[in-house]
């Protein structure tokens, strides 16, 4: 599979209000509302971006429909093709039923199959191959060579990446003055699409990128300058988990992008779960918990300034919340 050369980011956030437009059939504009909870706890002036609200539950549906719609109709008819532990796989057959073409969605074995459900209700084929991220996107990307098809690409593509950073254009739309928004990496497409189009129309905005301590191959990986093939182990944050692809375009975004970086422990996930769902009345799932973790290890230095956490999606299953203690 060919890519197109590495983008800056200044071509990402030229593509953002284009694509916005073109996928408005199928991503919603999603609430972006303050907390007085969040704020008395941090100081902050607290706002989450409810991605959970979003068609399909997450923010994956921007990305997948901005590769899909931009792709020519005659080229989708030989099938689409992509790799993901869920949320993106969903996005994909989502995104591919609502243009009438089929899609294959590699995933590895082991994946939740409470979003392995979610695919094949949308008529996406399952594939089960390779047990880590990086294994299945290689293995996906073969399929889709031999047979002419259309690979998406978690986040290792321009369009997906700009597709991302549509939820950037809103927060900007929203609520204007951003000093800080807190997001969770795993292969830094949100983070590279977020921050192109926020770094870019408000240059002092701060892009803090968070992680699982359990799978966190993107922040160590910027902290050591390189990539690096790192082990991943279980985590509530199942949707940002898994490796890194071998010379993935966000690595370098990410190195621009990214102010600051921080892991989480599976402990403050969870509790950051729970406070949020008791205290906020909304689903999230665990890759969501993880920015709000983020949150409550920086957010005091953001005193009275405009802070905005991406709830990136809430598709958690009802044996994880039974799992954490929710009822």
């Amino acid at each position: 599979m060919s890519l197109s050369p590495q983008p800056g980011v200044q071509s990402i956030h030229d593509q953002i209000p284009t694509i916005a437009l073109k996928i408005k059939p199928l991503v919603k504009n999603t609430p972006l509302l303050h907390s007085a909870y969040y704020s008395d706890l941090t100081g902050a002036n607290v706002f989450f971006k409810y991605e959970n609200l979003q068609t399909t539950g997450s923010f994956k549906i921007r990305g997948a429909s901005a590769k899909l719609i931009g792709t020519p109709k005659e080229t989708l008819e030989d099938g689409i093709v992509t790799a993901s532990t869920g949320n993106h796989g969903k996005a994909v057959a989502f995104a591919a039923q609502s243009l009438g073409v089929t899609s294959t969605i590699y995933a590895p074995t082991g994946t939740d199959p409470f979003k392995i459900a979610a695919i094949t209700k949308l008529g996406g084929k399952l594939v089960f191959a390779g047990s880590d991220c990086v294994e299945t996107e290689l293995l996906a990307i073969e399929h889709a060579d031999k047979n002419k098809a259309t690979y998406v690409a978690p986040y290792n593509d321009p369009e997906v990446i700009a597709g991302q950073g549509t939820l950037g254009l809103e927060i900007s739309n929203q609520l204007g003055s951003v000093d800080a928004v807190f997001l969770s990496v795993g292969g830094g497409g949100l983070a590279a699409g977020v921050g192109a189009y926020l770094k870019t129309e408000i240059p002092g905005c701060q892009i803090i990128g968070c992680s699982p301590e359990n799978s966190c191959v993107m922040i160590k990986s910027l902290q050591a300058g390189e990539l690096l093939p790192l082990p991943s182990t279980e985590t509530l944050s199942d949707g940002t988990a898994g490796g890194v692809e071998p010379g993935s375009i966000t690595f370098p975004l990410c190195q621009t992008i990214l102010d600051q970086c921080c892991t989480v422990s599976e402990m403050e996930i969870k509790s950051e779960l729970i406070r949020f769902m008791t205290n906020e009345k909304n689903s999230i799932e665990g890759a969501a918990a993880v920015a709000i973790a983020g949150l409550q290890k920086f957010g005091r230095t953001f005193k009275n300034k405009n802070v905005v956490v991406v709830l990136c999606g809430g598709n958690i299953s009802s044996e994880t919340l039974n799992a954490i203690g929710m009822p």
